[in-house]
């Protein structure tokens, strides 16, 4: 009987008998959407990409903590010991040795005021100021409370700015996590269809060498008899030459992909794999329109793109306010006193008032603020195009990548048939070459086809899935539920 590999059972999978030839082959088998789970919970991509969004997440949770009151305290201790000039009544000047201690302490809760990007504190404090020497004293001053007020108009509300674009960069971390996820798909996806195909190219290439070496045998036998020439006979042991050193390269590439699937999966080197295909694809027809219209609302491409439209319209506006007519607000009321004492700094308390008016008015900016606007303008163009590109390309992929899927899947079930045809050609061919019915070039012919056919399955059931995920990543849509990955 000669070794040569059956066809795709099923039209999908390679038989048990190609399986169980696999080198060290572990107990537990690895399935592709296994291999992705493991990749996507444990690979290092999966983690950095974790890692990134967490950051994001926090760093979104630090943005709208300031948005709420915030309390301090303050304390302003400070020591001073010097020798100062005094003004005697009679004309002359002492110099005098001075030490004071001025210490002061206040709490303030303070709060963002985000629809007009001012700020509102209320405060309340007390300081001492001590005095040694020839005139010493003791003075409190205190300020139960002090409500202020700092706002500036015609400015920018910068406030309101930020809290846009952290909107947006929130929903730019999420959608490029989720990306981050199915990219670890693909490429694990490729890593395992790497290995599957070398150990389907390993497997076969035992068999050939086993046939070539039946077949070398025999053609030695038939030489002796005078059945065949010495052609004949020197090819056959060309081919199993040949085949043997395939088997080196084969056995070399199996190696190389085991160790490359195995970082993939972020496992131990040497850890055992066995592998398991996909016994069946998902009889799925993606719509071209559900395509794009899913990946143009949820690729992080087009949230990026969303942000920088808000930065643009960000840079206009500042453009405009920054280097126009301006002014800024601030203002202050409050109770305060001072006494000896600290009780009597609370005591007889007067009313404290501050407001001030800081105004900014361009007289000669030498077309300063126009061409930074025009600037700001030229940007946002360069922003509008970008989008319109990047929208037009993202439909684009996503339509051909739900065309790809489709046409992949009918490749997967031409090449099985193609896979089943040849190797049943080459059992035939095998048989009639070993009663004398065909010569040995028309059994090598069809070695050939068999091997080529064989690839060309491994191929397309690669490239199914491959282009299975692959519309998952450019779409973020899981086509099989017919819901958005979340």
């Amino acid at each position: 009987m000669p070794h040569s590999l059956p066809a795709a059972a099923a039209l999908l999978l390679l038989p048990a008998a190609l399986l169980a030839q696999v080198p060290n082959a572990p107990s537990a088998p690895l399935t592709l959407q296994q291999a992705i789970a493991i990749a996507q919970r444990q690979g290092l991509p999966a983690r950095a990409a974790a890692s990134a969004r967490v950051s994001a997440h926090e760093s979104e949770r630090a943005f709208s903590a300031r948005r709420l009151p915030q309390l301090s305290f303050g304390t302003t201790p400070n020591y001073t010991r010097s020798i100062i000039p005094v003004v005697q009544p009679d004309g002359t000047t002492l110099f005098t040795p001075l030490t004071t201690t001025d210490a002061g302490a206040s709490m303030t809760l303070s709060q963002r005021l985000p629809f007009s990007g001012g700020s509102m504190s209320v405060t309340s404090g007390l300081s001492r100021l001590r005095v040694t020497g020839a005139r010493a004293s003791d003075t409190y001053t205190s300020n139960p409370v002090t409500l202020s007020i700092q706002q500036g108009i015609l400015r920018p509300n910068a406030f309101r700015w930020d809290r846009r674009e952290q909107d947006l960069r929130l929903d730019l971390a999420d959608d490029q996590y989720l990306e981050a996820r199915e990219d670890v798909a693909v490429n694990v996806g490729t890593a395992f269809f790497d290995l599957f195909a070398a150990r389907t190219a390993l497997v076969n290439a035992r068999a050939n060498a086993s046939t070539n070496d039946t077949l070398y045998t025999l053609n030695k036998g038939r030489l002796e008899i005078g059945k065949i020439g010495e052609n004949d006979l020197l090819q056959s042991e060309l081919a199993l030459l040949r085949s043997r050193a395939t088997l080196d390269g084969a056995q070399l590439e199996y190696d190389r992909t085991a160790s490359a699937l195995r970082i993939a999966l972020n496992l131990p080197a040497g850890a055992p794999l066995e592998l398991v295909p996909p016994a069946a694809i998902p009889t799925i027809e993606p719509d071209t329109a559900v395509a794009v219209a899913q990946a143009l609302q949820n690729v992080s491409q087009q949230t990026g793109l969303a942000l920088q439209a808000v930065q643009a319209r960000r840079r206009i506006a500042e453009a405009k306010l920054n280097n126009g007519v301006g002014a800024s607000v601030s203002a202050s009321v409050g109770l305060n006193s001072s006494a000896p004492e600290v009780n009597g700094a609370y005591a007889n308390l007067l009313q404290a008032q501050r407001f001030a008016v800081q105004m900014s008015v361009p007289l000669v900016q030498w077309g300063a603020r126009s061409a930074e606007i025009q600037a700001a303008r030229a940007d946002q163009d360069r922003v509008a195009a970008n989008t319109e590109a990047a929208r037009q390309q993202t439909a684009q992929d996503a339509r051909f990548a739900a065309l790809q899927l489709s046409q992949a899947r009918r490749g997967v079930l031409i090449s099985a048939k193609a896979d089943t045809v040849a190797t049943k050609r080459f059992e035939v061919a095998y048989n009639r070459y070993l009663i004398g019915k065909i010569g040995i070039d028309n059994l090598y012919i069809a070695q050939n086809e068999k091997d080529q056919a064989l690839q060309q399955y491994v191929q397309a059931l690669r490239g199914y899935w491959t282009s299975f995920y692959r519309l998952r990543r450019i779409t973020l849509f899981d086509f099989e539920t017919n819901a958005p990955i979340r």
